[in-house]
Order: C-alpha cells, then structure tokens, then sequence
C-alpha cells in the first residue's frame, strides 16, 4: 500500500483521554478512532492487524478440526431464558426490542444459540465430536469502559463450542484447544503464560486463561519456577503449612477495646499499635441460595471469592448488604468478629495458630484483642481462601513458592459439561440407544485485545514495535526525497519487486521531510525499515533497520528484495 493514498491519520500528541499506551499509541499511529464510549471505528491499518490475528486463529482452528459458521449477533430473549442466563448476566447484556416488542440482546458469547443449533441437527453419537467456531463482533455493556482496545464494549472474538458423548473425549478436546491456543499465540509472536482459572460468568468446572505477559496487565499472575504451575490469584492454590502466624500466646480472655469510628483493618491497626498481620478480618456473604456465611482471612490477606464459592460449594457469592451483616452481629458494618456469630464460618488456612491476635466485637465502635485461634475459635473450619501472592508456597509442591507477574488476558478455554446441554435438552442417542445429554467445552479468543496486548508488551519511547506476523505490513519502505524522479524511480522498482517476492509493503511515497517518515515509521512499528536515499542509490546500498534494533545495516539493492523476503520466510516458519 501507498502512504500517499491511504488514510493513516497520525498525531504528534498523546490524546488526552488514553490511560494506557495501546490505547494512546493506536490512535495516534492512525489506527483506531472513538465513535462512542468503548465503541471504535478500524481505520486501514488498524484492520490489517486485526485480519492478521484473525488469519492465524482460523489457521490453527481449522488445522485443530473445527469447522467456522457464522451466528447471529442478535440474538432471541427465549434462548437465554432456557437457561436462566438471561436474568442473573447483568447489566453488561444489552438487551434490546424490535418493533413488535420482542426482546433481544446483542451477543456478548454464544453458548445459548451454537447449543441450539446442535440439539436440532445432531442426533447420534456417530455426529459426535463437533468444534464450531465464529469469529465475531461481541457487545458487553461493560460499566466503565477504558484502556481503549482493552477494555471495550464492542470487540472481535473468536468463540468456539465443542460437544462431546462423554467426559473424557470432552476433556480430550480441552486439552486439544489448549494445546492449540498454544500456537495462535505463539505464532503472533508473544511472550504468554497459560494459568488455571476460575470460569465466571460463562460456568463449568474447569478454565485455563491465557495471558500476554505486560508490566501495565490488570490481572495479577503467579507461577511457581519449581513445578511450573501457574494461575492467576484468585485461583492460584496455597500450600496448607503448620505453625503459628505471628502473635504470642494470649493470657486470659479477650480483652474489649474502644475503637470509635475505626472501621477498616489500617485504622485500628495504626489507633492500637498491632500489625495487621495480627487481624482476622471477618467478612460476611450471602451465597445464592440465600444464606448468610462468614468467611475469615488474616488482616494483611484478601479474600478470593472464587476459592470461597468452591469452600461453600455453592455457585455464587455477593458481598451481604449492611442491614443484613447487622442483623447477624449486631454492629455495623466494620465491626464483625467471628465470636458469638450463629452462621456457618470458614476461615482461610493462615488463621490457623494465630494467637494474640485482634478482630471485630460484634458491637459498634468496638474491637476484641487477645484472642488466640486454638482457644477462642477451637471448632474453625479451614480452607485456601486468600488470593496468593509472591512469596505464598505453592501447593503443586513441596519446594516451589510464587513468583509475581502482570498478564492481560486474551483468550480462554473452558470445561462446561452439561450445564448448557442439560438446560437446553441438547441430547443424543448412545450407542446402546439410550438418550445423553452433550458434554461441552468453549474456547474464546479476543482477537481485537490480542492486537492491543501485543502493543502492551512490544513498544518503546517511539512507538510500537509490531510482533512480524501480526504487523500491519512487514516492511516499510521509505523514499527520502519524493522530489527526486531517479530516486522515485528507483523506490517505485523496489516496491513492485517486494511485492513480487511475497513481502507485504508499506511505501511511504509522500512528499514530506525524512525526519517526518522516519518519525511516523517508528510510531506504527512495522517490524523491517527499508530506507533509499541520494547518497545510498549513489553507492548502490539501501539502509535496512529492524525496528527492535538500535543500528541499521547496509545491504546492496540488488540483494534487498531476496535478503528481507528470505529472512521474512525464515521468521515466519
């Protein structure tokens, strides 16, 4: 493509409502425009990433044994209603009415429709396994939405649904798509760690998330160097170790101190001089069955809901509203303990031993100090329900300990089992001819994040420094001095010859200062730099500079074209 006649707006200043350098860097490097909040138009460039990323994920898809078709974006009330899903997804499920008043939501994911599709045409065993994929714009009404690409309300997805006679080949599935998420990633040319996850919203039992590793990711990771294991910190498991927490052995019974207006672990830490580390802070729960529990973590920790929902064995859990928590201790909020309560209580592994150690009175503006586990609170029940950290032992092993990462998450494979199936009635006859019901697995990819993680974690003072499968174009080829007819002549030979030779080509042709090209080169990040000038047509050598590197080489022009294409091969193998 030429610079000249291609629509590549870019901007000298940072806009002033991008938080994060994806979003900052695609918009001025004329790649991406805000029509709405979290709602973008692709300007050219942009697009080519966009279609790169999608290109390799139907690639291995495809290579995978799946078969694309296409759903609809809109989709019908009464199919989400089979599954309960269209009253408790949230406000993010934009639903909508056509003129004769029936309701729709624009699809944020697709279980309900694909599983729909399934229960009509499958009806034997010998139909199964099936692997359908789409790749589609997706709506979620997210409430803040930010970070550009990142976190959007409309993106491009890659959602893909598997379905299955037993749990075994469901599970051999997984296992497959794990395997070849693998490859998509690696073949965008991105450093990725693959962790164990909880399955939100979506359901099911098991999940992997995979995660472009970046200083600015929002999720927090860890991994264990010794094992391998690796998870984000709210599923990441901890290893159950003996020994009192810090604190001595408390004498006598708890003592009663005033804590006026002192609500949070920080402030009674800082007004009676104890560590927080010495807290057991009591946070109350009201699952969705309706109960109310009570769930205990040292003061220092924070509690992960997903663990505690798997200590409950329940589906879901929502922090309790403040009339309830003072229905059942008596204080308000702040002030919980978990002495006298009459609710089920499950305490994370780390209060275990704990002794001299300060929690809530269950009485306004009051908090107990001196209170030791093993007296107090004998008849506990233990469970991981900390999110883990750097430093937590992990409990693959008996050696490991974390270390701490940032990710952002791009894609996401999940065990469902039979949670839509069963719902949805999608059944086939066995082979001993009794009716089943699918087992399912999903498999989501957010190809539009994907291009903007690459940017989180490939990028200098610059600009981006695209990964060379996904760039925009492999070469940029710069002609210094437009003016220049020979010049001109001779960039124009080298463009056609790239073109030939297979290599994807950006030719700044414009008529503008070299240190404008070289500038705006830099910013959009096409991973090789091919630059003519008088001096270098002269000599016979144009400049090739990989935008990754701090030097440029000299390479004669008659060896460019076959040099870069060969090297372009090489890389991309």
């Amino acid at each position: 493509m030429r610079y000249s006649r291609s629509l590549i707006p870019t901007l000298k200043e940072t806009p002033s409502d991008a938080e994060v350098v994806s979003h900052q860097l695609m918009v001025r490097a004329g790649m991406i425009r805000q029509v709405a909040r979290g709602i973008y138009d692709f300007l050219p460039l942009g697009l080519r990433v966009v279609r790169k990323v999608e290109s390799i994920v139907r690639e291995e898809m495809d290579r995978a044994g799946a078969q694309e078709i296409l759903m609809p974006a809109v989709c019908p009330a009464e199919l989400w209603q089979e599954t309960g899903r269209w009253e408790h997804y949230g406000k993010e499920l934009l639903r909508i009415k056509d003129r004769h008043d029936r309701e729709f939501c624009f699809g944020p994911t697709h279980e309900e429709v694909v599983t729909d599709i399934v229960r009509r045409e499958v009806r034997s065993y010998r139909d199964l396994p099936l692997n359908l994929y789409q790749v589609q714009s997706k709506f979620r009404d997210e409430i803040r939405p930010r970070f550009g690409l990142m976190r959007g309300r409309e993106f491009v997805m890659k959602d893909a649904y598997s379905f299955h006679v037993d749990y075994d080949d469901c599970r051999r599935e997984y296992q497959h798509m794990f395997d070849t998420y693998t490859r998509i990633f690696e073949r965008c040319g991105l450093t990725f760690r693959p962790v164990e996850a909880a399955t939100g919203a979506i359901g099911g039992s098991m999940s992997h998330e995979f995660h472009v590793l970046a200083e600015s990711g929002e999720d927090a990771l860890v991994s264990c160097p010794s094992c391998k294991y690796a998870a984000n910190v709210e599923k990441a498991e901890i290893r159950m170790t003996a020994g009192a927490a810090p604190g001595a052995a408390a004498d006598g019974a708890p003592q009663e101190v005033d804590t006026p207006g002192q609500r949070t672990i920080e402030e009674v830490s800082a007004a009676l001089q104890v560590p927080t580390e010495r807290f057991i802070k009591t946070l109350l729960f009201t699952t969705d069955a309706g109960d109310t529990v009570a769930a205990l973590v040292r003061g220092d920790h924070e509690l992960s809901e997903d663990k505690l929902v798997s200590a409950l064995g329940c589906d879901s859990v929502t922090m309790a509203e403040p009339a309830e928590v003072e229905k059942h201790t008596g204080a308000a909020v702040g002030f919980a303990g978990p002495l006298g309560l009459k609710i089920r209580i499950v305490a994370d592994a780390a209060i275990r031993g704990l002794a001299d150690a300060v929690c809530g009175a269950n009485q306004t503006d009051k908090h107990l100090r001196g209170i030791d586990q093993g007296r107090d609170l004998a008849d506990l029940a233990f469970a991981d329900l900390r999110t883990a950290g750097p430093g937590d032992p992990c409990a693959r092993c008996e050696a490991g300990t974390y270390e701490g990462h940032r990710g952002i998450e791009v894609g996401q494979v999940f065990y469902l089992g039979t949670k839509y199936s069963e719902a949805m009635g999608a059944t086939f006859l066995a082979e001993d001819g009794k009716e089943q019901v699918m087992e399912m697995g999903c498999y989501g990819i957010g190809v539009t994040r994907t291009a903007a993680a690459a940017i989180e974690q490939n990028h200098d003072d610059g600009g981006i420094i695209w990964p060379l499968a996904i760039a925009p174009a492999e070469v940029h080829l710069v002609n210094v001095k437009a003016k220049d007819a020979e010049l001109t002549a001779k960039c124009d030979e080298l463009y056609d010859a790239l073109l030939q030779a297979g290599v994807d080509v950006l030719y700044d042709d414009r008529d503008e200062r070299a240190g404008v090209k070289f500038k705006d080169a830099d910013l959009i990040g096409i991973p090789y730099r091919i630059t003519l000038g008088p001096k270098g047509m002269q000599n016979g050598v144009v400049e090739v500079k990989r935008r990754s590197a701090s030097e440029a080489e000299e390479i004669a022009i008659d060896e460019v074209v076959r040099t870069i294409a060969e090297r372009i091969r090489e890389e991309l193998a």
